[in-house]
């Protein structure tokens, strides 16, 4: 099996399997009825809530279902920064969360509020010190991700956590992509989680929040889940994420170590099997299962299509692989190449054997796709005023850097070279390549048409 996208969703877990089919029969009545079949449902709702809790670390009674992973952070931050409108309407995110947080955080700019960005360095981290300077006497609600849906990285939020209760403020955290590894430690308030991001059905969330944390659910309220969830409650899939969150859990030790080791197997080989790769997301703090790295002068939907037909299902966060034609947020934030962007993540169970036909396949692979693009057309290259110009003016990605390091060795050492282009990702896949290369990205500047973009020839 080569399906290597599990941050994405993994498959379902055997134990979510049988869970879901066992509590089909008895699962489907109407939980608050006090008559028999209801007293059965309510009986597997609570149960649910029991072990999910457990497996969390909290009470019972602070944990709801939601029907996504999304459902539970709008619900979360929205409750939360109600509950607390008082205090003001400041509110604290990272620069890389996931897509659920960010457009939650620009409906409540639109909304009056403010919003604050923390800044991640070139491996996708926040600093604690960060989240100190942002916090502010209005500051409502801090966010941050436990780990990096895209690069793996692995945030501090128990220092986070730390001094946002220190200064009152409560901490949410999207732990989408590590509860099933553990609980999220620290002294935070809020939590958040996806079932089908650890084997669990898809359509379950948890939302869970601490006593003590103000908090007013926003929206029409019914008796459901403590009036944070509106709707009725699917018992069967409830009953399959909390078996499957306990199971994984249990798991979580022994597989670690064994997925870790075939990430670490791969990020080690790939910059070896192919040339120009820049492996992405902290070395050391990361997912077990989670590897990214980024291929100069690579069309990175080719490269998942190619991929695709060789047997493995990995995913990108190349502007090329998405209708906006902009890079991924996450890469962004981080300054790092963007083009030819694959990340594979590993599900529980991923035998050795398919990451090694990876590695077999990934070379070859890179290179047809690379091949097929070409070289520059020569009508794209014009000499003016000792400044070489290359204009890709109307090309995507990764056109523009494969035009630039194709001519780059036709200037002297300490000659310049002036990029035309209007695609996006080239204001932050040429700086990388630069970073990359050993070459002086000196900046841009406004052009008749797209940007220009500067680079002194170093070596």
């Amino acid at each position: 099996m080569g399906y290597f996208d599990a941050a994405s969703s993994a498959p379902l877990h055997p134990v979510a399997r049988q869970a879901l089919q066992a509590s089909l029969d008895e699962g489907w009545a109407d939980p608050a009825r006090l008559y028999r079949e209801g007293r059965r449902a309510r009986l597997l709702l609570d149960a649910a809530r029991e072990a999910a809790a457990e497996a969390v670390g909290c009470r019972p009674d602070e944990l709801v279902f939601t029907p996504s992973g999304t459902r539970a952070v709008h619900s979360g931050m929205a409750g939360v920064l109600a509950g607390r409108r008082r205090v003001g309407r400041h509110l604290i995110v990272s620069s890389v969360e996931h897509s659920s947080v960010l457009h939650m955080a620009d409906a409540h700019e639109a909304d009056g509020g403010t919003v604050t960005q923390v800044a991640v360095d070139r491996q996708g981290m926040v600093t604690t010190a960060a989240y100190v300077a942002a916090l502010r006497p209005d500051t409502a609600l801090a966010c941050l991700q436990s780990a990096n849906h895209e690069v793996g990285t692995e945030q501090p939020v128990a220092e986070v956590a730390g001094v946002c209760r220190e200064a009152g403020v409560p901490l949410l955290v999207d732990a989408a992509q590590s509860l099933g590894w553990g609980r999220v430690e620290g002294d935070w308030s809020v939590v958040t989680g996806s079932a089908h991001k650890w084997g669990g059905p898809s359509g379950v969330g948890l939302l869970v929040v601490r006593k003590g944390v103000r908090f007013a659910a926003q929206g029409p309220v019914d008796e459901r889940e403590s009036g944070r969830a509106a709707g009725f409650e699917n018992i069967p899939a409830i009953v399959a994420a909390a078996a499957s969150l306990r199971a994984v859990q249990a798991e979580a030790a022994q597989e670690a170590a064994r997925l870790r080791e075939l990430t670490e197997r791969i990020r080690a080989r790939v910059p070896r099997l192919v040339p120009d790769v820049e492996v992405v997301g902290d070395p050391v703090r990361r997912l077990p299962g989670v590897v990214t790295f980024s291929c100069l002068y690579v069309d990175g939907e080719a490269l998942l299509h190619e991929l695709d037909r060789a047997g493995f299902s990995v995913s990108s966060g190349s502007s090329c692989t998405s209708s906006t034609l902009t890079p991924s947020h996450v890469l962004k934030a981080m300054g790092v190449l963007s083009e030819g962007n694959v990340r594979v993540s590993l599900p529980f169970g991923t035998a050795e054997e398919d990451v090694e036909r990876f590695l077999e396949v990934l070379p070859g692979t890179v290179a047809a796709v690379r091949e097929k693009l070409g070289a520059p057309t020569g009508e794209a290259v014009v000499q003016e005023e000792e400044v070489l110009v290359v204009d890709s003016l109307g090309k995507r990605c990764p056109i523009p850097v494969i035009e630039l390091a194709k001519v780059i060795g036709s200037v002297p050492v300490g000659g310049m070279i002036r990029v035309l282009s209007d695609d996006e990702a080239a204001r932050l896949d040429i700086p990388a390549w630069c970073e990359m290369r050993g070459q002086e990205y000196v900046g841009e500047e406004p052009a008749d048409q797209g940007t220009a973009y500067l680079i002194r020839r170093t070596s």
